[in-house]
């Protein structure tokens, strides 16, 4: 993955630098994930992570060239007051500690549905009508695969 920036303005009343830039992905193939490109895009700007923010990433059609804006801030409270909420949260890594924490634990085992028999013993152990509790754990389940 190659980046180029085609053209770097700043921007003293935003306290920026407003980038547009290309990346060509040839040995990737598909377009580079945005974090990715972020990282690369703040090195060659020798800018922190934190205070380069890609807008726009879009490949060109039938090329392996991708197209983007990116603002790279001089610090993180202008940042904040300046770029929209959606661009803040696309340029975050999806996966936080917590969520990789709750990957690794061990999936919750979902109860054993009991056989009929049991559930019909148990109907007739309560003193209800054995005949309507069958029918109406048949419905449900019917209702729940609907």
């Amino acid at each position: 993955m190659k980046i180029k920036v085609t053209s770097e303005k700043h921007n003293p009343l935003l306290k920026r630098r407003e980038v547009v830039f290309e990346v060509d992905h040839k040995q990737a193939g598909s377009t580079p994930p945005r974090l990715q490109v972020r990282k690369e895009l703040a090195s060659l700007l020798k800018s922190d992570l934190g205070l380069v923010y890609v807008k726009r990433l879009e490949t060109r059609t039938g090329t392996m060239v991708a197209v983007g804006e990116a603002n790279a801030y001089d610090s993180v409270e202008d940042a904040k007051l300046v770029e929209p909420g959606y661009v803040i949260a696309r340029n975050v890594p999806s996966v936080t500690p917590e969520k990789e924490e709750r990957a690794r634990e061990k999936p919750r085992e979902m109860p054993e549905e009991k056989p009929k028999e049991v559930k019909v013993k148990e109907a007739a152990e309560k003193g209800e009508e054995v005949k309507e509790t069958v029918e109406k754990s048949e419905e449900k389940k019917e209702g729940e695969s609907e």
